[in-house]
């Protein structure tokens, strides 16, 4: 022990009738120290309920003495064979502490304070079972948060299992999920597991579930209370230890009052509701995330480009950005091919991003019947004020400097007009 305390060791080769200690009492020690460290169990004296007791101990393997002849060239494989499996359990347990740091949820790009609730709320809810319903935009980045929740609980070391429920078609989204029987239905050639199964210990995330048919809806929401179901075509039930987490784009209390989704769904599912801020609300976090895409595109692609000139910046801190941080993503990904090298300019941008914001407003038509101006006027100003104060995060010294307005007249207009936080609808 003192030996495997003080140095790197590859593989022990232990007897079972020491003295002190026995040897299945040393592998037990150095598997609490380091459990990569593959330990083969001799012994004279073999017996099937001793072999069995060194597996649970933590042995590799349980080897009879003595060893000669062509016996020597098989434990020589068999030591080859245990420096394969310590050296690819180390590398697992590698790359599953990358895998928790690179979704920590510092890896979530931005510092706004729009983002920041956002987290402080994630992160209270990481590290537990409870059910958790995601919504925003397509394209907020739904599921990286998903990713962030897993890997930051206690089923980290667990799958996670993602299913895209807007992508697959309806007639096979059931067998996806639960899996089937052979032969419950035409070419069902074999079983199946469904994902459900699939993420036994872990956690299952169901992307667009506002999307789900009425009818798996209902089987969805047995599982959610009850954590088992039946695979196609089976009558037996399975159980499973899951933890759901669900997404969606769609605005799930219209859908429920369109008769599209189930209430009582709808109530399981939202235990514990995050909803994913825009990028128009959090417009602040755009020159963090640009940074972020250019050092992408320049660590997986070689790109050399070096950035966005003031001008570009602004611009695109002006776009109002209905994709979100996918479209911009996408946008970074296009202008690094298409520039080359160098400083991205105002030119080089697309042409509904590089014209002036006063172009891009939208005004509305005249009727035939007429409208009342300062009516229009009045809404018109008031979405310009509410946009401003929630792209800044309610700041109103930095609003009313975006708006090019003194302090004090937004601060009489905001009290005058009655304006408030839009609340969201979940």
């Amino acid at each position: 022990m003192e030996i495997v305390t003080a140095e790197p060791i590859d593989l022990v080769f232990t007897d079972v009738q020491m003295p002190g200690p026995s040897g299945l009492e040393l592998v037990r020690r150095i598997h609490e120290h380091d459990p990569d460290i593959p330990c083969i169990v001799m012994t004279g004296y073999a017996s099937a309920e001793g072999s069995i007791e060194a597996l649970r101990a933590g042995a590799y393997w349980f080897l009879e003495k003595p060893f000669e002849g062509a016996r020597l060239d098989s434990v020589r494989k068999l030591a080859l064979q245990a420096l394969d499996h310590g050296r690819l359990r180390s590398e697992n347990r590698k790359l599953q502490r990358e895998l928790r740091t690179r979704h920590k949820f510092d890896a979530i790009v931005g510092k706004s304070a729009r983002l920041a609730r956002t987290l402080a709320l994630v992160e209270k809810v990481a590290d537990t079972d409870s059910t958790v319903l995601i919504t925003g935009e397509s394209g907020t980045g739904k599921e990286l948060f998903a990713r962030a929740l897993h890997y930051n609980s206690g089923r980290a070391d667990r799958p996670l299992v993602t299913v895209n429920c807007g992508a697959i078609p309806e007639a096979l989204l059931e067998s996806e999920l639960f899996g089937h029987v052979k032969g419950a239905f035409t070419n069902a050639h074999a079983h199946r597991e469904g994902r459900f199964a699939a993420a036994h210990g872990g956690t299952i995330f169901l992307d667009e579930i506002g999307d789900m048919s009425p009818n798996l809806q209902v089987k969805l929401l047995r599982v959610l209370q009850e954590r088992s179901f039946e695979p196609v075509g089976a009558s037996t039930t399975r159980h499973v230890d899951v933890r759901v987490i669900a997404a969606t784009h769609r605005n799930l209390p219209e859908r429920i009052a369109e008769g599209r989704f189930r209430e009582d769904l709808f109530y399981r599912l939202n235990v514990l509701p995050i909803e994913v801020p825009p990028l128009r609300e959090r417009i602040e976090d755009l020159p963090l995330l640009v940074h972020h895409f250019l050092d992408h595109a320049q660590k997986e692609r070689g790109s050399r480009v070096t950035g966005f000139s003031d001008d570009a910046l602004q611009r695109l801190m002006d776009h109002d950005w209905p994709g979100n941080v996918r479209e911009l993503e996408n946008l970074i990904e296009r202008l690094t091919v298409l520039v080359g090298e160098g400083e991205i300019d105002v030119p080089d941008l697309p042409d509904s991003i590089r014209a002036e914001p006063a172009l891009r407003t939208w005004a509305p038509r005249v009727p035939s019947t007429g409208l009342d101006f300062n009516d229009v006027v009045t809404r018109f100003e008031n979405d310009l004020i509410q946009q401003a104060l929630e792209q800044t995060g309610w700041n109103k010294n930095r609003a009313a400097q975006r708006l090019r307005l003194n302090r004090t007249t937004l601060l009489e207009k905001i009290k005058k007009r009655g304006l408030v936080p839009r609340r969201s609808l979940l």
